[in-house]
């Protein structure tokens, strides 16, 4: 569903996920707000997503949530020319938001190559990036060695990444997920594995939810032996579904985007049943469907993350975390770069919106900086350019809405117009609102008794008074 990153390698990793969303009105029925009102979100100045002001990662709630940020991949801040990386310092350092990265693949090297044997360099870097940028930590325990997997001690292949740990060695694994919790400290929060990568059951066609809970349970034990205080979380499921119509492994959880995949509900049912603890609820998901549809559209589609919030609320009674999100479709070579980077944001924040209404608290933004110039969808340019580290367009609308709807922040209801509905998407807080111009043309919107006119896809903050 994205590229795989470790150091200067790449390379494809399935996943996908799906989803699409309801009209307004049955939207706004749903969310249980009255006609003419919308559910609200919080904090912070007016303008164009860049509300100024810097507050610590974790604001509100408790320390089983961090907020909204984004994930290290292959290529980030930590490497570059010296211009660049000290602009996306800065960058980062003013953002202070929550960062997570992967202990191998995604910028870090085989951390044992052979039992025993240790090699941190450079998920050290990652690590140093996240603490001098003020940054919340969070680490991914994935991937395991290849010596845990059935290959030879001192060998990387990184074709093999997605291969889980063998049961004779999650132990191994889970002792080295203590020997990182020991190593980084000031790290609290810790999700165990990445969307249950090589924990398919191929004979019984469904996920080795067994499996993949033991280890988790070994991890979890081995965490919180390290430090009491560590926060530890999964399973990291994909949350694919089908579109509506489509009966393939249909489960109760379907909206007018489609139904959810019943095999990823009974892998977090088997999971949340049997698991030694947990401080947080982690999924994974898309607002399209596992045939890349869009129902009925883009922006309706992404309600998907407000159903799948609620249930899994309901299932677990957990903090919620998004690992990654995604609401558009990636090409042959895995990239997303067919939408204007307006309409991009637009709908990203609209995905955002959801989510919250779903009852998530966290969430980590899959950002995909490259070594050019044009990078869709990045926060901010690459660092391998001498003019780069400079902030873009989703990091605008990042690092606002972190501000704006930190954990524990109350949600309040908005006035839109009657023939507003339709156009926008709103949320608010008792100091501003997010709005959002789901069209391709300039509007005339009245929300919240503020009457202003919206570019295409604009996406814009109002202050409350």
């Amino acid at each position: 569903m994205r590229t795989t990153r470790r150091g200067r390698w790449s390379w494809k990793i399935a996943g996908g996920v799906c989803a699409a969303v309801a009209a307004l009105a049955l939207l706004l029925a749903m969310c249980g707000f009255p006609p003419g009102r919308v559910g609200g979100g919080d904090t912070e100045p007016g303008g164009v997503a860049t509300a100024p002001g810097n507050r610590p990662a974790q604001a509100g709630g408790d320390n089983s949530e961090v907020g909204w940020g984004f994930t290290h991949t292959e290529y980030s801040a930590d490497q570059g020319t010296a211009t660049a990386t000290a602009d996306a310092d800065r960058l980062l350092s003013a953002e202070r938001l929550p960062q997570n990265q992967h202990i191998m693949g995604w910028g870090a090297q085989n951390p044992e190559p052979r039992p025993g044997e240790y090699d941190f360099e450079e998920l050290d870097s990652r690590v140093d990036l996240i603490r001098k940028t003020g940054g919340t930590p969070v680490i991914t325990l994935c991937c395991a060695p290849d010596w845990m997997k059935g290959g030879k001690p001192g060998e990387t292949r990184w074709s093999e990444l997605e291969k889980a740990p063998d049961p004779e060695h999650y132990e191994d694994f889970a002792k080295l997920a203590g020997k990182i919790a020991r190593r980084y400290p000031d790290v609290r929060h810790f999700i165990v594995w990445n969307e249950l990568k090589g924990f398919f059951d191929d004979g019984k066609k469904r996920w080795n939810y067994e499996g993949y809970t033991r280890l988790y349970n070994l991890v979890y034990r081995e965490l919180k032996k390290a430090d009491e205080e560590n926060r530890v979380g999964g399973p990291y499921v994909v949350m694919d579904s089908y579109r509506p119509g489509d009966d393939t492994y249909a489960s109760e959880l379907k909206g007018p985007w489609g139904s959810i995949d019943r095999r990823a509900l009974d892998a977090i049912r088997y999971w949340n049943r049997n698991k030694a603890g947990a401080d947080f609820v982690v999924v994974d998901g898309s607002s399209y469907t596992k045939d890349d549809a869009y129902v009925p559209d883009e922006f309706a589609a992404t309600r998907k993350f407000a159903d799948v919030g609620r249930w899994l609320r309901r299932e677990t009674g957990l903090p919620l975390w998004w690992a990654e999100w995604y609401v558009e479709t990636a090409d042959e070579n895995d990239d997303r770069a067919g939408w204007s980077e307006p309409r991009r944001t637009a709908v990203q924040a609209s995905a955002l919106i959801e989510m919250v209404r779903g009852g998530a608290t966290s969430g980590f933004y899959w950002n995909p900086q490259n070594t050019g110039a044009n990078c869709p969808g990045c926060l901010w340019r690459s660092t391998e350019l001498d003019d780069g580290g400079g902030r873009l367009p989703m990091m605008r609308l990042l690092a606002a809405f972190s501000r704006a709807f930190p954990p524990g922040t109350p949600l309040r209801e908005v006035d839109v117009a009657a023939d507003d509905r339709p156009n926008v998407r709103v949320l608010a807080t008792d100091r501003q609102v997010l709005v959002v111009n789901t069209k391709d043309r300039r509007i005339d919107a009245d929300v919240d008794g503020q009457r202003f006119a919206m570019g295409p896809y604009e996406v814009r903050w109002l202050k409350r008074s």
